[in-house]
């Protein structure tokens, strides 16, 4: 009687597990992996922070399971980062990988992830090598496509008469994708287009070209601490107040607080800003400064945003991500609210969205953010999605 007691006792937890699968399930793995050393240091943390506190706002869980984040520091290292990922996906075994931040690196581990038939969401990357032809059903972008926010300079530019515009560039995937972006609105004259090194910190060269040929602008793309030395060097030359810079992640609120008053007044483009007025988004800001007494941009935002995004899918499949086509289907859906409001993927995985024109401003308690002045664009896709055939 004892023993028949105890099988009973055994076949009536397996069905209570069976009735509620959740239960039985492991912990959700999400490797994170994103730059955390050197001079972009900023950039990586603002999407880590924004992923972690997403986690924490929803509780810990999603679909039901506990959710384990493990970070890795991609170094800005194409072949760091290749190791690092694949020790995630061997070692550590996440059902999702999310990041990078630079282009370069998500080229560099864009196919390890996608042929181990894993999902990648890059919170902040979107070249145009996987918006075309090149798409798949495991890659996502919670961005944009790098073509669109430079877009965004170019028609500002072309709108307010410039004439004449100098374009200053990393020489990388993001660089090339920037310049092809700002041209695609703007059709004036380009007085030069000058490419430095990723990681140039120098840029004496180009600020004494740029003040030779006096165009009616600038327009750049420095992240990180490109982006601090730059404005700070364009300040100091004499020429914030004659030559207008427009920017796209060269003065943002990973950057700001290093830049300070050099970029006040220094012009950029996004899908978001601080100030955007929606509830979720005010929500999320107060959030952020609360638990990291800093002001959070864009980074922070998609990485908030990025985890709101598996947890939908997560959430639709009730935490079971055993049949890869439904956890596709799941993610395409893109079933969250987002912070930025309008959002919604376009065929080839990269977001239908509005973008802005935002002004670098000081606050009244003394920190600095980049505020909205229009919007430039609506519910804007990419030109690369027609070229992608989805399911492939």
């Amino acid at each position: 009687m004892r023993q028949q007691l105890k099988w009973a006792a055994v076949v009536a937890a397996a069905a209570g597990i069976f009735a509620n699968p959740a239960a039985a399930q492991e912990k959700l793995k999400i490797g994170l992996i994103v730059t955390l050393s050197g001079p972009a240091a900023a950039l990586g943390a603002q999407v880590r922070d924004g992923f972690n506190l997403a986690v924490k706002d929803l509780g810990g869980k999603m679909g039901g399971r506990e959710v384990e984040v493990i970070v890795a520091d991609d170094e800005l290292k194409p072949d760091a980062a290749v190791s690092k990922v694949k020790g995630l996906l061997e070692r550590d075994k996440v059902d999702f990988v999310v990041g990078p931040i630079f282009s370069n690196i998500l080229l560099a581990i864009h196919r390890p992830v996608v042929d181990n038939k894993t999902f990648l969401i890059s919170p902040n990357a979107g070249p145009s090598s996987y918006a075309g032809k090149n798409c798949s059903p495991f890659f996502y972008v919670t961005s944009y496509q790098n073509d669109q926010v430079h877009a965004v300079l170019g028609k500002v530019a072309q709108d307010r008469g410039y004439k004449r515009v100098y374009i200053l560039e990393p020489n990388y995937q993001a660089g090339k994708d920037s310049a092809a972006g700002f041209k695609l609105e703007y059709k004036g004259e380009i007085t030069e287009e000058s490419y430095v090194p990723l990681g140039t910190l120098d840029f004496q060269v180009e600020l004494s070209k740029i003040a030779a040929q006096k165009p009616d602008a600038v327009f750049t793309f420095m992240p990180g601490g490109m982006g601090v030395s730059l404005v700070k060097q364009y300040r100091q030359a004499g020429l914030a107040d004659k030559i207008p810079v427009l920017s796209a992640f060269t003065v943002d609120e990973s950057t700001l607080p290093a830049q300070q008053d050099a970029a006040v007044g220094m012009f950029g483009g996004a899908d978001w800003a601080p100030d955007l007025d929606n509830p979720q988004s005010k929500k999320f800001v107060a959030g952020y400064e609360a638990a990291y007494k800093s002001v959070p941009g864009t980074y922070a935002m998609q990485g908030y945003d990025t985890a709101l995004l598996i947890d939908s899918a997560v959430n639709a499949l009730k935490g079971n991500l055993a049949d890869k086509d439904a956890v596709a289907a799941a993610l395409k859906k893109a079933d969250f609210k987002s912070l930025r409001g309008n959002f919604r993927f376009n065929i080839n995985g990269y977001p239908i969205q509005d973008f802005y024109l935002t002004k670098v401003a000081k606050r009244p308690d003394g920190k600095f953010e980049t505020e909205i002045v229009q919007k430039v664009f609506s519910n804007y896709g990419d030109r690369y999605a027609k070229e992608c055939v989805p399911g492939k």
